[in-house]
């Protein structure tokens, strides 16, 4: 609350405690710490493989995984360019590997067999072939990117192209038949690369030339000419098609700033998207001007399909004018599916339709199909293998109401059905996901079997999750409940293994088991992994759904983490609140129970749980809405809201007695770090509060943010209230910020937390600024995430575990 000169005097007593952290001088640096050991331990425990179903559906891929790089990996030369963070040795994306390694598991046999791969590579972009009987990927190893197939049936990996992969952006797909795969390739004519001049040509300009451009606040954008040229130089490519065992490479057309390129299911043709210049300094790559148009399989082009100029007067929330959403229709063997605004692109204009849907088949020279209009702003199509039926989605921004139609593309005009129609935030009433299947042309497709279509969902329950599958039949339009999860366990589907769901594939996983796959089939279950605990030593450790309510009546949930051992007669422990608030249009779906006390208690990166190993009870997830029946409007209320549901937080954990409503901390990561901030400067609920990069001066981010419509200048006194900074001389509990030194999530500049600091400092408040280097918004490098761990750690005990309050009990003052 407000800064007192008793707040500012009795922060100063604080110097003793702050001694115990070690302080060093404000602008020092200084070296990486450890947590505990036993905390060490299980960071780098090893984790368990992900897991990849067949198309054929008769074998498991496993992907073995390493665990968090060191920095100096992140500290590779980085080139941030047009939204983008790309490694110039390689010619593709900046950033750490994962996937080291691969086995192929069989589901009858059980048996398991290792494919060989040179040592010291990581491995990304991993495809299936359409039949399932080979998958691709892109082995990263001594600054090169090559293009490797693996022969599931002989276990066997050939590299099919050596070396210059272009994976800037998508680096391959694979044909229809399985026969090859269609790779982008480094321009070999290229020339070296641009250098920057030590002395420019001249200064750089931009103009306004009278029309509206909002923009978000894009990071790593082009600032010159140099970077320009630099992002040209390394976003064209060559495209070719590649035989499956790499003996033939066949260069198609010429090269290009191609960011797609998708061949049609039939294998005919392929559709390109290309960049053109000159691009922007002020948007991502994403909306640089392009074209779209229509090759054949010897490079030469068929049609032009659209042209879009520079995308920079977008409205916020808007699209863009023209055509859009350009792609390959899945049923068909050539047919282009896109969607077209009828409301100029604007979410604010008033419309009876806001999209329609437009086809055009080969040899693309007739006239477009309009096929269906949209009262709502269209958001895709999945076709299925029912002719030419696709499920189309349309959703209200205003409304939050998703719709999903069941649309015949050969009948263009006919009356689309309704199939889904609900609140996108009414967890409760979500269907699920449609289960795909590969249709004739290779593609992944909605299944309809005997007229209807399978469903796997979460199963959002006041109880928790329990994932099910169901059957939707299409002419009743009556659901069939096939199997549900139920006991102690968190069991969900992955997938079907016949296509009429008489067998699948679920991930089993309890408190303290780890997802390990089970195969459901004629009544019973099959176990087909059995991935290790990779922190055994956390089993005691307790964990519990619980719900309660704010005083305005909205239903909150939370889930509770006891330290192993805790018993009710122990009385109550410090308390951490993990949250991050959400806006909803009514009470109902803000109150709606996500998660389940039965999932696996995974423990790591920074993970919040680490805290309770250290005799910290945890309310992880605590929600936190923001109510409001109008968007433009809902955080007109913000604070006070915040507030409340912080507030009940911390009354029910005095109600079961694991809390004494004193030694409380609040933290939040991105918009949770922007909670902390507000409920520090807008309350006396908690002794202190962690926020890792956030962002806390909303004029810096004046064309919106998160869910807030109206900018700056339309509402400039809700920005200012909305800004921590703004309110910097109210927080006199102490503040622990971190933030990684390269963060490019919109909005969440480093200079956020840097400028944060220095307002809570300069008015006399306690805080410690934490810098990480080489971390961009989440936390990546194991020396950081250790790091972060140890300063949260020493951090909480110094402010939060004393019975009496470090920084004085002055709060009726």
């Amino acid at each position: 609350m407000k800064t007192t000169l008793t707040t500012v005097a009795r922060s100063a007593l604080a110097v003793t405690a702050l001694a115990s952290l070690a302080l060093a001088p404000a602008l020092a640096q200084d070296s990486y710490r450890l947590p505990p050991q036993d905390i060490v331990d299980i960071v780098d425990a090893a984790p368990s493989p992900w897991t990849s179903l067949s198309p054929a559906r008769d074998t498991l891929l496993l992907m073995h995984r390493e665990n968090l790089p060191p920095v100096a990996e992140l500290a590779r030369p980085m080139e941030r360019l047009a939204g983008l963070r790309l490694d110039a040795a390689t010619n593709g994306r900046h950033g750490p590997r994962s996937v080291v390694g691969f086995s192929l598991l069989d589901l009858e046999s059980g048996e398991e067999r290792a494919i060989d791969l040179p040592d010291d590579a990581g491995m990304s972009s991993i495809q299936w072939s359409a039949d399932g009987s080979h998958f691709a990927f892109v082995m990263s190893r001594d600054d090169t990117l090559s293009l490797w197939v693996v022969d599931v049936e002989r276990a066997r990996a050939r590299r099919v192209v050596d070396e210059g992969v272009n994976a800037i952006f998508t680096a391959y797909e694979w044909l229809p038949n399985g026969e090859g795969l269609l790779v982008k390739l480094v321009d070999e004519d290229r020339g070296p690369m641009p250098e920057r001049p030590r002395v420019p040509n001249g200064p750089v300009i931009q103009e306004a030339n009278g029309y509206e451009a909002p923009v978000r606040t894009y990071q790593d954008l082009l600032k010159d000419e140099h970077d320009a040229n630099l992002f040209a130089w390394l976003a064209t490519s060559q495209l070719a098609i590649v035989d499956v065992n790499g003996r033939r490479v066949r260069e198609i057309g010429e090269p290009g700033l191609y960011y797609s390129a998708n061949v049609a299911p039939g294998g005919d043709y392929i559709l390109v998207g290309e960049m053109e210049q000159p691009f922007s300094y002020i948007v991502p790559w994403s909306r640089f001007p392009d074209r779209t148009f229509v090759m054949d399989l010897r490079g030469n082009d068929v049609a032009e399909i659209a042209r879009q100029p520079l995308a920079d007067g977008i409205p916020i929330g808007g699209v863009i004018t023209g055509r859009r959403s350009i792609g390959w229709q899945d049923s068909h063997a050539a047919q282009l599916v896109w969607a077209e605004a009828l409301d100029g692109g604007d979410p604010r204009a008033e419309a009876e339709e806001r999209d329609s849907i437009w086809a055009l088949e080969a040899p693309f020279n007739g006239a477009p199909v309009e096929v269906a209009r949209m009262e709502d702003r269209y958001y895709g199509t999945q076709f299925t293998t029912d002719g030419e039926n696709g499920l189309a989605v349309e959703y209200d921004r205003d409304t939050r109401i998703v719709r999903r139609w069941m649309i015949d593309f050969d009948a263009p005009g006919s009356e689309p059905r309704l199939i889904e129609e609900r609140n996108l935030q009414d967890a409760y009433a979500d269907p699920g996901t449609a289960l795909t299947v590969r249709n004739e042309y290779g593609q992944s497709v909605i299944g309809i079997r005997d007229n209807g279509i399978y469903f796997a969902g979460e199963g959002a329950s006041p109880d928790g999750d329990r994932p099910f599958l169901r059957r939707l039949d299409l002419e009743t339009m009556e659901t069939e409940e096939i199997w549900r999860n139920s006991g102690e366990n968190f069991e969900e589907v992955i997938g079907l293994t016949s296509d009429d769901a008489s067998s699948f594939l679920t991930s089993w996983e309890d408190p303290t088991t780890p997802p390990n796959v089970r195969w459901h089939r004629d009544g019973d279950v099959e176990q087909v992994t059995r991935f290790a605990n990779p922190h055994p030593q956390l089993n005691d450790i307790s964990r519990e759904l619980i719900t309660y309510e704010r005083s305005d009546g909205v239903p909150l949930s939370a889930t509770l983490y006891l330290p192993a051992g805790y018993e009710p007669e122990d009385g109550p422990l410090p308390l951490l609140v993990w949250g991050y608030p959400l806006e909803y249009n009514n009470a109902a779906t803000a109150g709606q129970v996500s998660g389940s006390p039965y999932e696996f208690t995974r423990v790591a990166g920074t993970s919040p749980r680490f805290l309770v190993t250290q005799g910290y009870a945890l309310l992880e997830n605590a929600t936190m809405p923001i109510v409001g029946d109008d968007p433009e409007t809902v955080n007109d209320t913000f604070i006070e809201q915040l507030v409340m549901s912080a507030q009940a937080a911390v009354d029910v954990s005095v109600e079961r007695g694991f809390g004494d409503g004193e030694r409380t901390a609040i933290a939040g990561h991105s918009y949770g770090a922007f909670m902390t901030a507000h409920l520090l400067a807008g309350s006396d609920i908690f002794r202190t509060g962690i926020a890792r990069s956030g962002a806390y001066n909303r004029t810096l981010t004046p064309f919106g943010f998160q869910s807030e419509r109206r900018t700056f200048w339309q509402a400039p006194e809700v920005y200012f209230e909305l800004s921590p900074f703004m309110h910097a001389d109210d927080i006199n509990e102490p503040m622990l910020m971190i933030h990684g030194q390269m963060d490019n999530n919109s909005g969440t500049f480093p200079m956020q937390s840097e400028r944060m600091y220095a307002a809570v400092k300069g008015n006399g408040g306690t805080a410690r600024l934490v810098m990480l280097p080489y971390e961009s918004h989440g936390y990546r490098g194991r020396e950081s995430v250790l790091h972060v761990l140890a300063e949260s750690i020493e951090w909480l005990d110094t402010w939060v575990k004393p019975i009496e309050n470090p920084m004085g009990d002055d709060e009726a003052e």
